[in-house]
């Protein structure tokens, strides 16, 4: 335990929050920590990194971003940019709990779409120093005038290719320009797309620090990669009998569209199967019907499409299937993620057509894994 400490300490992270960190069982800072902490702690300026979901990115601008409160001063002084709810709560609920031993009281509010909107208002009455929120619902409240973000000093854009993806630029820039006497921007992504190129000049000074996490760096190694070969019109089949063998572990099936997803869904089902489907053109309410079902393991598997899955933390998943392969690289890191999480063990298997043999070896090679046969 003694080593643990030296090494979070020697980031600069107080004793109080790692205490936290320990009892989260946060042992060992992540690549992508190892190289933001110690500039964000120390300098603190515009800050932009290259990294995948599941790499602690929470921790990475969480941290830092806690020492540089001032719980005396009763006004919103660090908003966190994320792209969806689940997402936003996922961050809020981790800060919270590295604050349990922590000497200063620091107050949080996750404010998001689906939720009530007069709740959030009355809640934002009270002395609040950290606002995690998607953007669609920070501008509501800021057009309600229920929130006053002047005072903040350290603005955080997590996940910044798919606010950009989902059409958040215009809520995105507003904040920034209301902001604008802040300190520095945190900004983290799994990709660098044009846009979001424009939006690092846009926000920041002309030379930010920068880091990129490699791909190789972060790939879970307790995952089992694996892959099956399988004309398309034989995939449904092929997972309906994966599934039936499968006893009662649980897991995540990928698919590319909206309309796969609940085709795929509805396949399953007919087959016995309990599943739940995770799409873009579900209403808040349903979506968090599904999840709700399936954390509480009243599903047992799930099919999703990349974006409706982020934002998704799920323990004890012991597989990922991937009805195709996923159009970008990136993605292939998001989706294995959700299995082998907290030291367990995992598989990850796609399904590829005859003709793709030379695009999983890409992945391969990109990702610095090896697919086995399944």
């Amino acid at each position: 335990m003694k080593g643990t400490v030296s090494d979070f300490k020697t980031l600069g992270i107080p004793a109080d929050l790692i205490q936290g960190l320990e009892e989260l069982g946060i042992r060992k800072p992540t690549p992508v920590q190892t190289q933001s902490i110690p500039y964000l702690m120390e300098r603190g300026y515009d800050f932009v990194a290259q990294a995948q979901t599941g790499t602690g990115k929470t921790a990475a601008f969480g941290l830092p971003l806690l020492t540089k409160i001032d719980p005396d001063e009763k006004q919103i002084q660090a908003i966190i940019l994320a792209p969806t709810r689940e997402l936003a709560k996922q961050i809020g609920k981790a800060l919270f709990k590295f604050t349990k031993y922590s000497e200063k009281r620091i107050f949080l509010e996750v404010v998001a779409g689906g939720d009530k909107i007069d709740l959030q208002v009355a809640r934002l009455q009270r002395p609040t120093h950290i606002i995690i929120a998607t953007p669609g619902r920070l501008y509501d409240l800021m057009e309600r005038k229920a929130v006053s973000i002047e005072a903040v000093q350290y603005l955080v854009l997590d996940e910044a290719d798919e606010m950009l993806s989902m059409g958040f630029k215009d809520q995105i820039r507003n904040v920034i320009e209301i902001t604008k006497s802040r300190k520095a921007t945190w900004l983290f992504s799994a990709t660098f797309p044009p846009a979001l190129g424009d939006l690092v000049k846009f926000c920041m000074s002309p030379d930010p620090k920068t880091v990129k996490i490699d791909t190789r760096n972060v790939v879970n190694r307790n995952i089992d990669h694996r892959f099956a070969v399988c004309v398309k019109e034989d995939k449904s089949d092929f997972i309906d009998e994966f599934l039936h063998r499968q006893g009662e572990n649980r897991g995540l099936i990928f698919t590319r569209t909206r309309d796969g997803a609940d085709m795929l869904c509805k396949q399953l089902i007919r087959g016995g199967h309990s599943v739940g489907v995770l799409q873009g053109d579900l209403t808040q309410l349903e979506r968090d019907k599904v999840m709700r079902a399936f954390k509480k393991e009243r599903t047992q598997f799930l099919v999703a499409t990349d974006v409706a899955a982020r934002g998704i933390d799920v323990e004890g998943l012991s597989f990922v299937v991937h009805h195709q392969l996923p159009e970008q690289i990136d993605y292939y890191t998001h989706r294995s993620g959700r299995t082998a999480r907290a030291g367990k063990k995992g598989m990850s298997l796609v399904l590829i057509d005859p003709r793709e043999k030379k695009k999983l070896n890409q992945f391969s090679q990109a990702l610095g894994i090896h697919f086995g046969p399944a």
